[in-house]
């Protein structure tokens, strides 16, 4: 079913909305260069506002960019319409016809081409049994699930073979735990197929669990490109670590470098940290950046910093920990919490850093 992978290039790409009161211009989309490798799974994150969404639209061609190139393996395809793009989109409204079958509805894209009705029978019975519909062809919309209802019009996008495949929050509609039930499914699906995809979400489990790569975005500029690993541990600044996960900051003085990490002092007590932005230098201030599961409980005046325990929240897996601190509240979190003691609430603790975990931010 899939064709030859293809990547996705946009070079210096501007959005700019004009104002038609008088007003200065929107720009939505600021100066956006990043390529997606044939097959890599891609993913927009930032807060509502950022870009995200119109960076897809432009790829997609339901925007035009107001400057910039936007590359579709080597054609471009920056003044195309979208039906000159090869390009699927999934929204996050179905859009499904309620008067029409599951079936119908995912050949609605091949009758309008003029496929011949046998080659449409056998592709929409390999793609239902691709998405795991097979035996609800003959069943109305009406009568599916959300999660069924998604799978359905993720069908009816893979059916027309796209080069690339555009998902727009598709999973936005959804509870919880349907949500995580169809993350895997997506990431199964466009592994198993190989298929360029570019994805749009402001959650950040989701751009995590789904992506061979995070493009993190803010106020129309693209502020990291990375892994999921490489974004969550090493963030390049304050917004993006805060953005994609849980996290404390602690205001520091860099003291100096010693081999490979450095030293770092709080309120007296000197630490030491094993990473840092190349912006750091000795004889500044910075922002020790620590995630829950880096920091550790002891006994008051052991760690860095002291508190008390505001509430434990117990996650089976793990006990969160809030600890009230002179510097705000932080979230301990700890990992198998049945072998382990968990100092009750109200209890007087002192926070310790696990050095290869914390790394140092310049202050925003």
């Amino acid at each position: 079913m899939p064709k030859n992978s293809v990547s996705v290039t946009l070079a210096g790409v501007t959005k700019r909305f004009r104002n038609t009161k008088g007003r200065a211009d929107v720009v939505a989309v600021r100066e956006s260069d990043f390529t997606v490798s044939p097959g890599e799974l891609v993913t927009l994150l930032g807060p509502s506002g950022c870009g995200k969404t119109t960076t897809l639209r432009m790829i997609a061609g339901f925007e035009l960019p107001s400057s910039g190139r936007i590359l579709i393996g080597s054609e471009d395809v920056t003044m195309l319409p979208p039906n000159k793009r090869d390009t699927a989109t999934v929204f996050q409204s179905y859009g499904l016809f309620p008067h029409m079958t599951v079936s119908d509805n995912v050949a609605y894209g091949l009758r309008i081409r003029k496929v011949p009705k046998a080659e449409i029978a056998e592709k929409v019975r390999s793609t239902l049994a691709l998405v795991g519909l097979e035996n609800l062809a003959d069943r109305s919309p009406g009568r599916l699930s959300g999660v069924q209802q998604q799978r359905v019009a993720l069908a009816r996008s893979l059916i027309v073979e796209p080069s690339v495949l555009l998902l727009d929050e598709p999973l936005s509609n959804l509870d919880a735990l349907l949500r995580e039930q169809m993350r895997v499914e997506i990431r199964r699906i466009q592994k198993t197929l190989g298929i360029t995809a570019v994805y749009v979400t402001h959650d950040r489990v989701e751009a995590m669990s789904l992506s061979d790569r995070v493009i993190v975005m803010k106020d129309g500029e693209i502020r990291q490109i990375g892994t999921p690993v490489g974004i969550y541990e090493d963030p390049a600044s304050k917004f993006v670590a805060g953005f994609v996960g849980k996290v404390a900051f602690f205001p520091v003085e860099v003291l100096g470098r010693e081999g490979d990490g450095w030293t770092c002092s709080l309120r007296g007590k000197k630490f030491r940290v094993a990473r840092a932005s190349p912006a750091i230098a000795a004889g500044t201030t910075a922002s020790a950046m620590a995630r829950p599961e880096s920091l550790r409980l002891g006994v008051p005046g052991s760690g860095i910093v002291d508190g008390s325990i505001r509430m434990n929240v117990y996650l089976g897996h793990s006990v969160e920990s809030f600890v009230e601190t002179e510097y705000g509240e932080v979230l301990v979190q700890i990992d198998d919490p049945s072998v382990k003691r968990i100092p009750p609430e109200g209890s007087p603790v002192s926070i310790g850093f696990d050095e290869t975990r914390v790394r140092l931010l310049p202050d925003d």
